[in-house]
């Protein structure tokens, strides 16, 4: 690793969305670091990447652990000494149905603690690491289905009746708000970023779009000059309403 090379860690980046990232900010020469909880699927991703030329390097991480992250954070530091880039993918749906009249409570429970408590505890914790960049990104992988707007146009069918995993979109797309405030006065860009509906294993591979197109995306907001946007919710179109 040169002292001149971007890093970047992306959770949940051993399969799917993540995986595809991790690949594309990987061929642009950075050093990547593959954040999973599965010891196995983490080491073929990275093996995996490596052979393709990319700077790969595993990171043991459970978003709901906070000494897993604490963890990864001082593998981090020991490693590079500072962070440029953090890709807060790591997410899970919770199953269906989702019926809000008949969800299990846990369920609600389980999505918020991965997809918003997760990003908080990650962010935080890798913070003092990227205020070190000089040009530190956040990208926070959320979902149209988490926009109000297009929830409630009619005419618009966005997603499932999913009464734990829509909402906790919405719900970490007002944390990234909540980020970009605090943050304004510094050099941390954050924003929210919505793959489009993409085949993988979270949804049973019924999306339409391939990972690889759903990381676009996030490969942008990743590198984005120092004007960029902050505290704005975006996908291959354009900005997409909250």
């Amino acid at each position: 690793m040169s002292e001149r090379q971007t890093i970047a860690l992306v959770t949940g980046a051993n399969k799917g969305i993540g995986y595809e990232i991790a690949a594309g900010l990987g061929a642009l020469g950075w050093g990547v670091g593959v954040g999973a909880r599965s010891e196995e699927r983490r080491e073929a991703a990275v093996a995996k990447l490596r052979a393709d030329g990319i700077d790969a390097f595993g990171v043991p991480l459970d978003v709901t652990d906070d000494a897993s992250v604490a963890a990864a954070a001082r593998l981090i530091e020991d490693r590079a000494g500072r962070l440029d880039v953090l890709v807060n993918n790591a997410g899970i749906t919770g199953g269906a149905p989702q019926a809000p009249t008949t969800v299990d409570p846990a369920t609600v429970r389980a999505v918020v603690e991965t997809n918003v408590i997760g990003v908080i505890r990650v962010t935080n914790a890798m913070l003092p690491l990227l205020r070190r960049s000089a040009s530190p990104r956040i990208v926070n992988m959320s979902s149209s289905v988490g926009s109000l707007t297009l929830q409630t146009t009619p005419g618009t069918e966005i997603g499932p009746i999913a009464v734990a995993y829509s909402p906790s979109k919405t719900f970490l797309n007002a944390v990234t708000v909540q980020y970009a405030k605090e943050l304004r006065d510094t050099n941390i860009l954050i924003n929210a970023a919505c793959p489009g509906y993409c085949a993988t294993d979270l949804n049973g591979f019924q999306g339409v779009r391939t990972p690889e197109q759903g990381a676009a995306v996030a490969i942008r907001l990743a590198t984005l000059p120092d004007d960029g946007p902050t505290g704005e919710f975006f996908d291959d179109a354009g900005t997409v309403p909250w």
